[in-house]
């Protein structure tokens, strides 16, 4: 959408940090591109008086955001624009065609769905008598894309569409509120009552993905942990999209450090140029230095390789849910893994594979994780701090003296682990090239939980000491029959004859293995102490 057809009405106020400066920056290289600019800055005061801190929401926040609202909305209308699109300075619109896409739908009032970590979005399904949300069977089906359309609600808020040729959008008002309004003072329970006042239905969308954000947080919470939300909020959006910082700003880049480890080593096949950069992007905005390791390309061993390597298959092995033997693909990976173990002379590393989700706070729970661990001086060679959960049955015992840690059980997925030097020799001593399995099969094997014996009679000893982060703090990117989904061990060929091709994880649909993790029944659900991702806070807006 032109931004020649663009009036554009920003402001801010009672800013603790270099937004007002930034904004400034922002309008002075941009605003040319746009019909027309208004700018209110108000440098004071930082706070409101009523406030507990930039978290809380008091009367005269409300109030104030509530004005600024109507005036947008007054502006809008003395200068004869069609529509009107409200957006919170932190929704993410990753869509490019958002403009277009929401105007085609010919509704008065409509928001395009966002989505966030949680359930958590910016609609409700239903609302109480007294104006707050309501949990309806409707909700989940459309914040989950499992219905889509566009859907008629009581309440959207954050970003949203007005159409002000509709003779019905004028008697619409942010500010005053309605006489008859009775509900808590809160700016989105004012609108929604005012458009039920003015018989103007309000819908949400989802028949596209449209954008992200952020899950509030508590009115306790400080401006840090709302940069570190916002920070997971652009690394989800890096998943799918090309998230960068605007040309128009000076961006200097944020300090970087290993969390205390010695090398991150990132893993990735050189021809996953777009998995290299998502991810060295989402590192740096994370703060994370790491060091690019170039995987091996399953797709580009032949046999005579494989023979150079000694690489011969374990008797017997074959896929638990394919029965398909070992691929060319598998073995790539485990020699990607394999050559971030060998002797280097580091005490700890942290391994990344380029397909993870990081969790929110990822940067600070890692890091209390292995303070705890040093200062407990636990005997650890392997912490799988991303995994799936294969041992369902009971739950794993937790680690006396470090929160949040578990001995782990069986397990798949080597999405990403810490290891030290003395697990690394471990690893190495097995001389697994002559008897591989899957990597995510040899490390289980090597802290005896793997359930076949057999596999586990080829390996002596088998004393590797495991344990797994929980809750985890690293998730794929994408399942099987996702969109987006992609595998690189299971697309390829089988292990001794490069003419057979594999397809397991697309042909197959028992393909189970890279699965989402099933449900742990609850005698089998893991107990820790220690931190876990706050709930949502603020329960007129995020019940989720």
């Amino acid at each position: 959408y032109s931004p020649g057809s663009h009036r554009t009405l920003a402001a801010t106020d009672h800013s603790v940090d270099n937004s007002t400066a930034m904004l400034r920056e922002w309008l002075k290289q941009a605003q040319d591109q746009y019909h027309y600019v208004e700018w209110r800055p108000m440098e004071e005061p930082k706070s409101y008086t009523d406030e507990w801190g930039p978290k809380h929401w008091p009367p005269s926040r409300f109030n104030h955001v509530m004005k600024l609202r109507q005036a947008a909305l007054k502006a809008a209308r003395e200068r004869w624009a069609d529509y009107i699109l409200f957006a919170d300075s932190d929704n993410l619109l990753t869509n490019p065609r958002i403009l277009n896409l929401l105007m085609a739908e010919n509704l008065t009032l409509v928001a395009p769905l966002l989505e966030s970590r949680s359930l958590y979005s910016n609609f409700w399904c239903g609302i109480t008598p007294q104006g707050y949300y309501k949990r309806t069977p409707d909700y989940q089906p459309i914040r989950e894309w499992k219905r889509l359309g566009c859907f008629a609600v009581p309440m959207v808020h954050s970003t949203f569409l007005l159409d002000l040729r509709r003779d019905a959008s004028r008697d619409l008002a942010f500010y005053p509120p309605h006489p008859d309004y009775s509900w808590a003072f809160d700016d989105i329970m004012v609108f929604s009552f005012s458009a039920r006042q003015a018989d103007v239905q309000m819908y949400v969308c989802n028949r596209e993905h449209y954008g992200f954000l952020p899950v509030p947080l508590k009115a306790s919470q400080n401006v840090d942990e709302e940069k570190e939300s916002f920070t997971h909020t652009i690394a989800e959006a890096m998943i799918d999209h090309n998230i960068a910082p605007s040309e128009y700003l000076y961006n200097p880049q944020m300090p970087q450090d290993k969390m205390g480890f010695d090398e991150i080593f990132l893993i990735n096949l050189k021809r996953r140029l777009d998995r290299r950069q998502r991810m060295l992007s989402t590192m740096t905005s994370l703060g994370l230095q790491a060091t690019l390791t170039d995987a091996v390309d399953g797709k580009a061993l032949n046999t005579s390789q494989l023979q150079a390597l000694g690489i011969e298959m374990i008797p017997g092995y074959k896929d638990p849910y394919s029965g398909r033997v070992l691929t060319r693909g598998e073995i790539g990976c485990f020699l990607s893994h394999h050559s971030t173990w060998v002797q280097r002379g580091l005490s700890k590393v942290l391994v990344l594979e380029d397909d993870v989700r990081f969790e929110p706070r990822f940067k600070r729970r890692m890091m209390t994780i292995m303070e705890e661990v040093e200062k407990a001086q636990l005997d650890w060679d392997l912490i799988y701090v991303g995994r799936k959960r294969m041992q369902v049955h009971q739950p794993e015992r937790s680690v006396e003296g470090v929160n949040n840690l578990v001995e782990a059980d069986y397990s798949y997925w080597t999405l990403g682990y810490a290891l030290s030097a003395q697990g690394a020799r471990k690893l190495l001593a097995a001389q697994a090239f002559s008897k591989m399995l899957p990597v995510d099969e040899f490390l289980p094997v090597m802290f005896n939980k793997h359930p076949n014996s057999d596999f586990m009679s080829h390996f002596e000893p088998r004393d590797l000491k495991a344990f797994s982060v929980e809750p985890l703090l690293l998730y794929p990117t994408h399942y099987t029959g996702e969109p987006g989904y992609v595998s690189d061990t299971e697309t390829s060929t089988i292990w001794d004859d490069e003419a057979t091709a594999t397809d397991w994880d697309r042909q197959h649909q028992h393909a189970r293995k890279t699965e989402q993790q099933g449900r742990i029944h609850t005698v089998a659900q893991n107990s820790v102490t220690g931190d876990s991702p706050p709930p949502a806070a603020r329960s007129t807006r995020d019940e989720l």
